[in-house]
């Protein structure tokens, strides 16, 4: 037999950019995306709105996220960076201009769904994502394998600031998403990181948090 050839290769560099301005938000994404890959740094957007919640504070974090991309250099380019704001600001743009894998929460956790599933829905909160959600998956090409997008009238910062109380509200729209048809549920947005773990024991599916399949996305491209 032939010895297998050594490939340890070294941890990649992950960069966090957290599209919201709430350094707050930052670190706890960093925190959930450190357990997945201990090799992640984090970074806030100079300008715009501490949680994105519309068109307008998501066209201003676009704005902010391409020119963070901007100031990259050759001593601060990491090997991936993954735009952790659901609804993925600015990520065709700066996929286009930087010489990395550029990843965005919304558009891998699609992609991570359909590949586990045969339909997902989307959950996440405020009833504006609702239709900037319609119009984000059709431009990725699956708008034929999402069953729905469900919102909670309260944004993601207001539920993540009382994830017990929120999270029966949360399960519900969950429960309500497969009851309508979907295999696998995205919970969506930076106020919902960690509440997938929290539903895990009480559902019979996959319910995915978007952040987890940025992160492992971004490792994996970053790899190749």
């Amino acid at each position: 037999m032939h010895d297998r050839p050594d490939r340890t290769y070294p941890l990649p560099d992950i960069l966090l950019l957290n599209a919201n301005t709430n350094t707050a938000m930052t670190d706890k994404m960093l925190d959930v995306a450190r357990v997945l890959h201990p090799n992640c740094r984090g970074a806030t957007v100079a300008r715009g709105h501490k949680y994105i919640s519309d068109h307008v504070t998501a066209s201003v974090a676009a704005e902010a996220v391409v020119e963070f991309a901007a100031t990259l250099d050759v001593k601060t380019m990491p090997d991936a960076l993954a735009i952790a704001c659901f609804g993925d600001p600015g990520l065709w743009t700066v996929r286009g201009t930087l010489p990395i894998p550029v990843i965005g929460m919304a558009e891998a956790s699609c992609h991570v769904a359909c590949q586990i599933g045969r339909n997902f829905a989307i959950v996440t909160g405020g009833a504006a994502w609702e239709p900037m959600l319609r119009d984000f998956v059709e431009h990725t090409g699956l708008s034929s394998r999402m069953s729905g997008v469900y919102t909670l009238d309260q944004t993601g910062d207001v539920l993540a600031a009382e994830p017990e109380k929120t999270l029966p509200f949360i399960a519900n729209k969950v429960n309500q998403a497969r009851r309508d048809g979907a295999d696998v549920v995205i919970l969506g947005g930076a106020g919902l990181v960690g509440f997938a773990d929290l539903l895990s024991s009480g559902t019979d599916f996959p319910v995915l948090d978007s952040l987890t399949c940025a992160i492992s996305q971004a490792v994996a491209l970053a790899n190749i």
